[in-house]
């Protein structure tokens, strides 16, 4: 059988066959003088004709003969010589005997070929498996349609038709022409050819040849000496399935035998579909060539993602990969990749985001011992984008292997009124809810000039502008400045001028009861009084800073002795611990509510809630215990707390374990990087010490991604311009973070 003929669409093949059935109906007229010849042995030569154009290279049989095939062949042979009268009286000489025997032997040897061929195909001994395998070529060369009824008909032709010289001629010549030369064939192989030179020519050129395939998808091609491929440029490659299909080219890899271009197959089914319908090509693709095609060839679907892999492919899922974590095996360098990048990558029919945490070099062992080294990056999944909720939806699966990994591309995003902050060089903002800062509590960790306070000053305006009481304990005094607008300054000052004259009376003021003596329970209570007025609803101020360590005032250490005592001044942990108190004194009064009603902001949360190890008296632990039972019942009745430190290790554990949301910017100390691990996991912990300045680790239930996440925060200037709209802007410079 030619290849022409392998290379023919079905339905060309049925034209030609319409046509050459035609031609032997023409030929039985004029031999015979019916359009249709008898059953007999008279139409013996007719009906071998059609049989093996039928079951031939035009219609059953194309491409190869299989053993179960060439078996049927033999029978079917077998009984049309059975049927002819061959040791009837009319033809009792021995050469129509030679040629029936001779006919037979042949058709024989195909059947018991064929047999063989299927009996010992799985034979686990050499000997066995080789003369399977030589059954199976003879099967398939000798069980052919056009050969074996061409014995039949020869047979047919010089038995039952040599004594009429015309029916000799002509059935001879329509055999010849229509089974043996084929004509047709060869004159739609001539107009493919042509074809193919003219629409082939500006879309497909060599590339080189298939070497190997990756599974899944992954193609290895060796490429030709003048010619080489580019990332993203694309490919007409065989599948790992042998069927033609688009590529794209994505890097090099080194081997002993040279340099082998990686592509990647195009999957999708209007991309898969568009290689170019000439047999010619598919044949020669089939084979394990190679070509580059320009766009006009392939279509839309496969040029527009030509486009994006030159524009943003990063790599291709790697091995380890599980349904958190996402392992890619980068293919390009010239991307602009960093720690809190993001990625896109599809599980099923969605696009999926992963954020980038660690990058890693690996090396793996190739052909004759050689290695090749390449980089790898480690990224957490972040979820799936809804644009109309603003948030990231669960995906509670992994993508497949060898799947393209896209990089995000950088965006100049304005700042979000209602973000925190940002993916890294993208518009995709990170949410904060107020309520669930304050009814889960929240804390901001990290060294000094990083960001903290900024963070911080903006929470506080978030909660503030909600209608959240906030009693900021402030040592610094940066908030009383920043946030000016929102406090009523001189109402504080004339409560803070009140509270200090009654915290500095109590230095006399010695009593027979210890804990009467001093001016502590005096202060507590005026405390409670000024704290009364402010956490009523109705109060138009939401915002009240105090500085516990301005405050002084006095407490009996000793019993009186000739109206003398020992007398020393409240540490600023105390000054906390009877703010905090009062607050929830307060609140409770007013009833339990699973609403946010206040939020105490502990700044320098070291030195006023510090840890029990860290504590310069005996008195500063137990009033750091006493606080943090206040805000560990506070939640009943909306109280919670901001914690802003850049010491975790020594901030007490007794509230920094109550706090549900965290903020990590960049972290040092081993002991806060270990007590961070149970919220945002080795992974990002293992990236606070270099994380940039303004950058942050958020996890929590305030947050709007249910996983950690690394962000980059608003600048202060910006976030004051968009989220100011009702109040005229503070002055936000001149203030280290």
């Amino acid at each position: 059988m030619s290849d022409t003929a392998k290379t023919l669409g079905q339905r060309a093949r049925l034209a030609i066959l319409v046509l050459y059935v035609g031609g032997l109906l023409v030929a039985s007229k004029v031999a015979l003088g019916a359009w249709l010849p008898p059953t007999t042995e008279r139409g013996v030569w007719f009906y071998s004709a059609l049989a093996a154009l039928l079951l031939g290279n035009l219609l059953v049989t194309p491409f190869f003969t299989k053993p179960a095939d060439a078996i049927s062949y033999s029978v079917a042979a077998a009984l049309a010589l059975l049927a002819a009268n061959i040791w009837g009286t009319a033809y009792r000489n021995g050469f129509d005997r030679f040629l029936w025997s001779a006919a037979f032997v042949y058709v024989a040897t195909v059947l018991v070929a064929g047999v063989l061929s299927i009996a010992l195909k799985d034979a686990a001994v050499t000997p066995r498996q080789r003369f399977a395998r030589s059954c199976f070529v003879l099967s398939d060369a000798l069980g052919e349609p056009r050969a074996i009824f061409s014995v039949v008909f020869l047979f047919a032709l010089v038995t039952y038709h040599r004594g009429d010289p015309r029916e000799y001629l002509v059935i001879g010549l329509a055999w010849a022409l229509f089974v043996g030369l084929r004509p047709l064939e060869a004159l739609a192989g001539l107009v493919r050819r042509l074809g193919s030179v003219w629409a082939t020519k500006d879309t497909a050129t060599r590339l080189g040849e298939v070497v190997g395939h990756e599974s899944p998808g992954i193609v290895l091609i060796r490429e030709d000496a003048a010619t080489g491929a580019s990332l993203g440029d694309l490919l007409l490659a065989r599948s790992e399935s042998g069927k033609p299909g688009v590529a794209v080219a994505l890097d090099h890899v080194g081997f002993a035998e040279g340099r082998w271009l990686r592509a990647l197959h195009l999957s999708a089914p209007s991309v898969a579909n568009v290689v170019a319908s000439d047999g010619l090509l598919k044949r020669e693709l089939s084979a394990g060539e190679v070509f580059t095609a320009s766009n006009a060839g392939i279509g839309a679907d496969a040029t527009g993602y030509a486009d994006a892999v030159r524009a943003r492919l990063l790599g291709l899922v790697a091995p380890d990969t599980n349904i958190g974590q996402l392992q890619v095996e980068v293919v390009r360098s010239d991307l602009s990749l960093h720690q809190g990048s993001l990625l896109e990558v599809r599980i099923g029919p969605r696009p999926v985001l992963y954020q980038v945490i660690e990058g890693i070099t690996r090396e793996e062992i190739l052909l004759q011992k050689n290695t090749r080294g390449f980089v790898r990056a480690q990224a957490k999944k972040i979820g799936c984008w809804d644009s109309a909720r603003r948030s990231f939806d669960t995906v509670p699966w992994l993508p497949q292997p060898n799947e393209p990994v896209f990089l995000v591309p950088h965006q100049q995003a304005a700042v979000a009124r209602e973000a925190v902050g940002q993916f890294p060089g993208t518009s995709y903002p990170v949410r904060i809810d107020p309520h669930l800062l304050v009814t889960h509590n929240a804390a901001v960790l990290g060294i000094l000039g990083v960001g903290k306070t900024f963070l911080a000053l903006e929470l506080v305006e978030r909660m503030v502008e909600v209608g959240i009481k906030i009693i900021c304990l402030d040592l610094t005094d940066q908030y009383a400045t920043e946030l000016s607008t929102f406090h009523d300054a001189a109402a504080e000052q004339a409560q803070f001028d009140e509270l200090q004259k009654i915290g500095e009376g109590g230095k006399t003021k010695v009593s027979k009861h210890v804990e009467e003596g001093g001016s502590a329970g005096e202060f507590a209570a005026k405390v409670r009084e000024h704290l009364t007025s402010f956490l009523d609803p109705s109060h138009e101020k939401n915002l009240k800073i105090l500085n516990p360590a301005r405050f002084t005032v006095w407490r009996q250490d000793s019993r009186p002795f000739q109206d003398q005592a020992s007398m020393a001044t409240l540490t600023p942990c105390e000054i906390t611990r009877i703010f905090t108190e009062a607050t929830l004194s307060v609140l409770q009064e007013q009833g339990m509510s699973d609403k946010a009603r206040c939020c105490l902001v502990y700044e320098e949360a070291h030195s006023l809630i510090p840890e029990w190890n860290a504590v310069a008296s005996e008195g500063d632990k137990t009033a750091t215990n006493g606080t943090a039972k206040a805000i560990l019942q506070g939640r009943k009745f909306g109280l919670g707390c901001l914690v802003i430190t850049q010491r975790t290790a020594n901030v007490t554990k007794s509230i920094l374990n109550q706090c549900n949301t965290v903020f990590a910017l960049r972290v040092f100390d081993a002991t806060g990087m270990e007590f961070l691990k149970n919220y945002i996991g080795e992974d990002y912990a293992g990236v606070l010490s270099t994380l940039e300045d303004r950058h942050a680790v958020v996890f929590g239930r305030a947050s709007s991604c249910r996983d950690p996440v690394l962000i980059r925060l608003n600048d202060r200037e910006q976030f004051v311009a968009t989220f100011r709209t009702a109040q005229p802007s503070a002055d936000a410079t001149g203030v280290e973070a």
